[in-house]
């Protein structure tokens, strides 16, 4: 009796980590959000503030937060960071124009105090459209990634349709919260 109740407690004691989805609009945030919690692509509108999902990977509890990446709502970013384990960027790896503006926000980003010891997982998204995407490491330039020195960050290439390279990035930011 004691071990199953200990067991149930457990379930409901789980330390959930907070992400939060930050990109530019029509980056494809909230096709991967549905991606990631409810395995498939879901059709969806421009995002007016932010969507929050639960889930749960490799026996970690997670609450991820999609906050919408049009310009009038990046300003609003900020109020979502407090106590969040990582940051997560989106990146429409077929917009290459788009890359300083990704770049700025980024940067701005990664300077707030609130997450100082966060993560930072970039998905270059898009990459099923291999003709017009631009790789990770063309990416990793244009963002200027190796500047951010105290911060532990990855690039993964991934394809929010296909569902390809989501399971790479998740498993690198498990690795390091577990």
């Amino acid at each position: 009796m004691g071990l199953a109740f200990s067991s149930i407690l457990s379930i409901f004691s789980k330390k959930e980590y907070k992400l939060v989805v930050i990109g530019l609009d029509n980056a494809g945030k909230t096709t991967i959000l549905y991606r990631v919690t409810q395995g498939e692509v879901i059709a969806t509108a421009p995002t007016v503030g932010s969507n929050l999902e639960q889930f749960e990977y490799k026996n970690l509890k997670f609450a991820l937060w999609d906050i919408g990446g049009q310009q009038q709502l990046r300003s609003t970013w900020s109020a979502y960071y407090n106590q969040a384990k990582a940051v997560i960027l989106v990146v429409d790896s077929c917009e290459p124009d788009r890359l300083n503006v990704v770049k700025e926000e980024l940067h701005r980003a990664c300077q707030d105090e609130q997450l100082k010891d966060a993560l930072l997982l970039v998905w270059a998204n898009k990459q099923d459209r291999k003709d017009q995407a631009s790789t990770p490491a063309e990416i990793s330039s244009k963002l200027e990634l190796t500047a951010l020195k105290d911060r532990q960050w990855s690039i993964f290439p991934c394809s929010a349709l296909t569902g390809d390279g989501l399971s790479e990035g998740l498993d690198w930011l498990t690795e390091r919260i577990s």
